[in-house]
């Protein structure tokens, strides 16, 4: 099973943390998490204007979680928690699928904040392909551009710098390169 993730978090640095996450599955199931958690003192006026008003919610505290049942037992995950709660909630979620391979954009931060989410590289699901895959590379070898704005080349407008919608504009972005 194809995944398609993002993460937002507080600055392109060694230091910087999770703020949110969003994944979205070839068959459309959805994973999206915010971190109770992170380190606020990063957050500066750009992530605040960009991201953190993107947010679904708008507290840096709390705790909320919603889950979605589909009558195949699948299901969608919503939550807003401390990371050793995402932890559990995201290997949940990635449990329902045999094997899973990550897809994403620019995912040299993404993927090192993604198996930090499990403590360790050789900790992440063993379900879990442990090599990911960048839409950036499919891009230049499909013969474009890979800074072209994904959300125009997707067809899909929304909250750029939201997790969850930019996991659905890599999808899209995915199965629109692949017809190419």
């Amino acid at each position: 099973m194809k995944v398609f993730f993002d993460t937002e978090f507080t600055g392109l640095h060694k230091s910087t943390s999770l703020i949110s996450i969003g994944l979205i599955s070839e068959n459309g199931k959805t994973f999206y998490a915010e971190f109770n958690d992170f380190d606020v003192e990063q957050v500066d006026e750009w992530i605040q204007k960009n991201i953190i008003n993107n947010l679904k919610w708008a507290e840096y505290d709390g705790v909320a979680t919603t889950r979605k049942l589909y009558d195949d037992l699948s299901f969608d995950t919503e939550l807003k928690n401390n990371k050793l709660e995402i932890k559990k909630e995201l290997k949940e979620w990635l449990n329902q699928f045999e094997n899973v391979e990550i897809w994403s954009d620019c995912l040299a931060y993404d993927w090192i904040l993604f198996c930090d989410i499990f403590g360790h590289a050789f900790n992440i699901p063993k379900n879990v392909y442990y090599i990911p895959f960048d839409i950036c590379t499919l891009f230049k070898i499909k013969g474009i551009d890979p800074d072209i704005n994904r959300e125009e080349f997707a067809g899909i407008e929304g909250k750029k710098h939201n997790a969850l919608h930019d996991a659905k504009v890599i999808k899209a972005c995915y199965e629109k390169l692949m017809k190419i």
